[in-house]
């Protein structure tokens, strides 16, 4: 009867340390594990804030260098890419005789870090047009335009240079 008991004491004894050395192994892999997936992923770093402003010619684009994503293992930072793809002119003409004033309007495409594209139209005058406008982060407000006069009845469409503000930050 003794060796019956002490069977009966010692086997949930022998069983408790057994699986709690085991259990405590487990979770030391589990916590090693999650611990190792974080590891090389450090935290993003807040974005700083940029603004820059670009003169651009129909057909021309530049590159948001500011805006650059860092590359993965090696590669090439890629930035989002902006170009002017119109200049709509329909204000009238000084000298001819219209129906109504006209407006100016500038057609632009964003090509982001991933090869998307977006595109975009600012106006000053145009009816519902905005000057500003909020894309893929990045806020392009229109900050002028050369020559700004309205050009003569018989004169060649002049070659507009708009100069666009780019910022990360919301528009104001």
């Amino acid at each position: 009867m003794k060796t019956t008991n002490l069977r009966a004491i010692l086997r949930p004894m022998l069983r408790q340390l057994i699986v709690l050395p085991v259990l405590v192994a487990i979770m030391g892999m589990l916590h090693a594990c999650g611990s190792a997936s974080g590891m090389g992923k450090a935290a993003a770093p807040a974005a700083q804030r940029f603004t820059a402003t670009y003169v651009l010619q129909q057909g021309g684009s530049v590159t948001i260098a500011q805006a650059a994503t860092p590359g993965l293992a090696g590669a090439t930072a890629s930035a989002p890419v902006v170009k002017l793809e119109r200049v709509n002119d329909s204000r009238c003409r000084i000298g001819a005789v219209c129906v109504w004033a006209g407006y100016i309007s500038y057609s632009f495409t964003l090509t982001g870090t991933d090869g998307s594209t977006s595109s975009f139209v600012l106006s000053d005058s145009m009816p519902n047009g905005k000057p500003s406008v909020t894309q893929n982060g990045l806020t392009f407000t229109l900050a002028g335009v050369e020559p700004q006069a309205v050009p003569a009845k018989n004169e060649a469409t002049p070659d507009y240079r708009v100069s666009l503000r780019v910022s990360n930050a919301p528009s104001s």
